[in-house]
C-alpha cells in the first residue's frame, strides 16, 4: 500500500522559514524516481494550486508566487521529497500536500504564516 506522509508544517512569523518533508512508503524506487512529483497547497476558501514540481530528470518548476523563495528537492534513495520555504508570507498559509504522479497524495500538513 502506497502512503505519503507530510511533516514539517507549523506556525511561523512572516519572513521565517520551514522545511516540509514528504516521506513515502510502499513505492518501489523505479516508480518514485520515474514520476513527476510535487507540492500543492490549498488556502482557506481557495482551490488547490500547484506550488512546485520536479520531473524524473530533476527539472523543477515553481509557481510565480514562490519562485526564488521555495526550493524543492528529493532523495530517491530515501524516497523522500522536501520543500524548503524561506521568506514566508501570510499568503503562503494553507494546507500543503505532496504527490507522486497523479495517483498518490498525502493528507497534507498545515502551514500558517502570521503577519
Amino acid at each position: 500500500q502506497v502512503q505519503l506522509a507530510e511533516s514539517g508544517g507549523g506556525l511561523v512569523q512572516a519572513g521565517g522559514s520551514l522545511r516540509l518533508s514528504c516521506a513515502t512508503s510502499g513505492i518501489i524506487l523505479s516508480v518514485f524516481s520515474s514520476n513527476t512529483m510535487g507540492w500543492h497547497r490549498q488556502a482557506p476558501g481557495k482551490e488547490r494550486e500547484l506550488v512546485a514540481s520536479i520531473s524524473s530528470g530533476g527539472h523543477t518548476e515553481y509557481a510565480d508566487s514562490v519562485n526564488g523563495r521555495f526550493t524543492l528537492s528529493k532523495n530517491n534513495a530515501k524516497r523522500t521529497m522536501y520543500l524548503e520555504m524561506n521568506n514566508l508570507k501570510a499568503e503562503d498559509t494553507g494546507v500543503y500536500y505532496c504527490h507522486v504522479g497523479t495517483d498518490y497524495w498525502g493528507r497534507g500538513t498545515q502551514v500558517t504564516v502570521s503577519s
